[in-house]
């Protein structure tokens, strides 16, 4: 499917009077409008305030402050409130707590809730919803109410990648007497922060092989037998609609029964084909390329788990919108979340304080036992970042989440060959390319439990998590899928992300109640008496390749035996991991 960009019609700022509308019905100023207070105001502004730690954010790279933010438009917030330590990554024992336990362990106490509840209102703003459980609290109220209650120094900005958008710059602030009780507060901007980790495949079939179907997988990767009957499986989309008319072509031109699909609005529309083809052109077209995306999730999964409920939530695509649809998934504990969005992690779209609300909401759910399964990308060693340096994605560096990277089958006169996937020149264009991302963090240490021996190519002074894990078809012979009626191809490791979330959904379903509902992971690293880790075990080695993306890095990590940062302990081999579980 081809990889999301986000466009839209651009309007030039000097053709605008002063108080013009712009494209998205926001009233702005000219360029050279910055926004400000007396100093009398300012003096007042920092006894009464303080600011976030991690708030701070510099401008979007490549993007214009046009104006301020028209005061009287309306602004959605999260907060996040602190809460008692959750158990960090070497703390997780393997069993998962009950909904009840973890309330009762790790919930925000109520006293902290009301406190932030009272003092907000008194600068006009409305409590939307208080969740002491994901220690969240949803505000609503205009710009100038956000502005008097945080500072956020709201703008209208313009950029070539996403139109005009508001957003905010430097940091913000609280009132003080929410210091040591608020830890962040995200929706305040609209910067694209999830990017879709996918391959354009369907240019591209000029392979031997035929595409992939779901019998084709359950063979290749040894799934055990049933459909996944009673799981309920929940996948994460930020941005696309659902046609559910393509989900009942696949799966009778692959002969297998529909299963129940719920889409699930957190922030954003749940589109049809109809709704999609009345917008503008330019939103139109990134709303359809989306929507092929969303159906290759969802046709794996179904394909896969005929038996199992499945959840499709739809968030926008901004930090506000990861930490929203993680709070719907910790109150709806599935047992596994399919993530194929992310960007790199130590991107200056990302703020620390919302990178660290994300992570928590993803410790949370470990905790639970809900196995995250996240793409690691698919622009190989360089993540789409420009410089260089390698880089890895966010939220698969996680230590909270099952990071997945992708291969690719080739074939000759004699041998069928799983490997690395990796075509030239290792990252995403518009001719094709692309390779699956892997690498080491800059910013998560490596945890205790993952105890291999991998050297970060920007010789960080810290050992970092390694990405991936484990890994499954990413790149040709792709897999075959049904969209807008018509049979067409899709990969990436946004595709090896859902086959791993059905294959944990199914195993789950075969094991005893007591072995069930288990965060996957740090098992994957436990040794047996014999000294072997599961991983080893349990998937298939990939030996040939590397994820390395030209011009830059220019360099990239290898496939070698065992463990590596490319493919982690490899692909499944499904009925290894039923036993091992």
């Amino acid at each position: 499917m081809a990889s999301r960009k986000k466009s839209r019609k651009k309007t030039k700022a000097g053709s605008r009077s002063r108080h013009s509308k712009s494209a998205s019905g926001r009233t702005t100023k000219p360029a050279s409008a910055k926004p400000g207070r007396t100093a009398k105001a300012k003096t007042r502004a920092v006894k009464a305030h303080a600011v976030v730690p991690g708030s701070e954010r510099p401008r979007k790279r490549g993007a214009t402050r046009i104006g301020d933010a028209d005061p009287r438009s309306k602004v959605e917030v999260t907060i996040t409130l602190r809460g008692p330590k959750l158990p960090g990554a070497n703390q997780l024992s393997g069993h998962a707590l009950t909904t009840k336990d973890f309330k009762a362990k790790y919930s925000a106490s109520r006293s902290d809730a009301d406190k932030v509840s009272q003092v907000l209102r008194k600068f006009g703003l409305k409590i939307e919803d208080v969740s002491l459980d994901t220690r969240s609290i949803a505000v609503s109220g205009s710009v100038a109410m956000m502005e008097a209650a945080f500072h956020p120094r709201l703008g209208i900005y313009e950029s070539a990648d996403q139109g005009e958008f508001r957003d905010r710059e430097s940091d913000y602030k609280v009132p003080a007497e929410l210091k040591k009780i608020v830890t962040a507060v995200v929706g305040f901007g609209e910067r694209r922060v999830a990017r879709r980790k996918s391959a354009n495949a369907a240019a591209r079939i000029a392979h031997r092989l035929t595409p992939l179907k779901p019998a084709d997988i359950e063979k290749h990767y040894r799934f055990p037998p049933g459909g996944a009957t009673g799981q309920r499986i929940a996948i994460a989309e930020f941005g696309g609609g659902y046609f559910a008319s393509d989900l009942a072509a696949y799966c009778a031109k692959f002969n297998r029964p529909v299963p129940t699909v719920n889409t699930i609005s957190i922030d954003a529309p749940v589109r049809t084909l109809a709704q999609i083809r009345r917008l503008p052109p330019a939103e139109r077209q990134d709303e359809m390329d989306s929507s092929g995306e969303v159906m290759m999730d969802v046709q794996i999964i179904a394909g896969l788990c005929p038996g199992a409920v499945i959840s499709v939530y739809f968030a926008k695509f901004h930090q506000k919108g990861w930490v929203d649809l993680l709070n719907r998934a910790i109150q709806d504990r599935p047992v596994v979340l399919s993530v194929s969005w992310g960007s790199a992690e130590d991107s200056s779209d990302w703020s620390k304080a919302a990178r660290v609300a994300i992570n928590e909401r993803l410790n949370a759910a470990a905790v639970l036992g809900i196995t995250v399964c996240v793409a690691s990308g698919d622009d190989g060693s360089g993540d789409e970042v420009t410089d260089k340096r390698a880089h890895v994605d966010f939220p698969s560096s996680s230590p909270f989440v099952l990071a997945v990277g992708g291969t690719m089958i080739t074939h000759d006169a004699e041998n069928i060959t799983e490997q690395v996937w990796r075509e030239s020149p290792g990252r995403r264009t518009r001719s094709g390319g692309g390779a699956t991302g892997g690498g080491v963090s800059v910013l998560f240490p490596r945890p205790k439990w993952q105890n291999v021996k991998i050297t970060s190519l920007n010789g960080n002074s810290i050992d970092g998590r390694v990405v991936p894990d484990i890994a499954a078809l990413a790149g040709p012979p792709w897999y075959g899928l049904v969209f807008k009626g018509r049979k067409t191809y899709g990969g990436g490791t946004s595709a090896s992300a859902p086959l791993w979330a059905a294959l944990i959904a199914r195993i789950n379903a075969l094991l005893p109640a007591r072995r069930r509902q288990r965060y996957l992971t740090p098992l994957l690293y436990r040794k047996s008496s014999s000294g072997v880790s599961m991983g080893r075990t349990v998937c298939h080695d990939i030996l040939i390749g590397h994820n390395t993306s030209n011009p830059k890095p220019g360099v990239g990590y290898k496939a070698t035996k065992g463990f590596d940062a490319v493919t982690g302990w490899g692909t499944p081999i499904g009925t290894s991991l039923l036993s091992a579980l």
